[in-house]
């Protein structure tokens, strides 16, 4: 399966479900977040050999351990299996960014080749990703981050599971869950109150993810901003929620007067290893 291959059947299976994905995007149900997903994205046999590919023992990715997460990344897919290229940069095909594009009605969407906090992702019992609303702009703050393009691949998921993806109200009290099921397609706008997180996994079976982000040079809401990835606890860490306004914010002072673009780890309170 090549990935001009992989590409034909993306673009095949989004016409298909066109407009339930228009309806979906333009009526959010439980949450104000506007966001849309697709099933059964490829043929199961191929999802299935993209799960495959993640090693099992996420042998050579990152682990990021903090009070605002707990997962495993990788960002350089050299020495990968070439599905796991393959598939992760299909997603940033100029047709298939026009595509979905097109469906959501954003124009001069463009990828990033350099994987700025995407790539693959794998998350083991009691690992986790707190609520938080990402970074704002791309590596040089020269682009506005507009869409999330998450795609499960874990077989046979469910929401007993843990390790789904919720969607948080504009006070981060009240969420909506969705599954990350087996071979689906889920996409998500970005912008300053887009507060989203993944819960603690429960069982002993990896949580594989395949994930890129659009950028724009048009802000989501027409004007000048710039912030960090920003963290909070969940509705019942009161400790994690304060520590997380304070983190933020100094987060944010930091990367402003450096002017670099992510500033999650200014403050390394995170213990990244391979």
């Amino acid at each position: 399966m090549t990935k001009e291959q992989l590409i034909a059947l993306m673009l095949s299976r989004l016409e298909k479900e066109q407009e339930s994905i228009v309806s979906q995007w333009a009526n959010p149900e439980g949450t104000h977040t506007r966001h849309f997903y697709v099933d059964d994205l490829l043929p199961r046999e191929i999802a299935h050999s993209i799960y495959d590919a993640f090693p099992r023992d996420a042998d050579g990715f990152f682990n990021r351990e903090s009070f605002r997460e707990k997962k495993r990344t990788l960002t350089n897919l050299q020495n990968c299996a070439p599905i796991l290229s393959d598939i992760t940069y299909a997603f940033q095909d100029q047709a298939v960014i026009e595509k979905i594009g097109s469906l959501v009605s954003f124009t001069a969407l463009d990828p990033d080749p350099s994987l700025y906090a995407a790539g693959l992702s794998m998350m083991f019992k009691e690992d986790f990703l707190n609520p938080h609303i990402d970074n704002s702009h791309d590596g040089e703050r020269q682009k506005y981050r507009r869409l999330n393009l998450l795609y499960y691949v874990s077989p046979d998921w469910s929401l007993e599971n843990g390790g789904n993806f919720e969607l948080w109200d504009t006070d981060v009290k009240k969420q909506k869950t969705v599954v990350a099921k087996f071979n689906r397609l889920l996409v998500m706008e970005t912008n300053a109150t887009s507060w989203h997180s993944v819960s603690p996994v429960i069982v002993d079976v990896p949580r594989c993810c395949v994930s890129n982000y659009l950028f724009s040079t048009q802000s989501p809401s027409g004007k000048d901003y710039f912030h960090v990835t920003s963290f909070l606890g969940r509705p019942d860490q009161t400790g994690k929620r304060i520590v997380g306004r304070i983190d933020n914010s100094l987060r944010n002072l930091a990367s402003k007067a450096l002017n670099t673009g992510r500033g999650r780890d200014l403050l390394n309170t995170d213990h990244s290893k391979k």
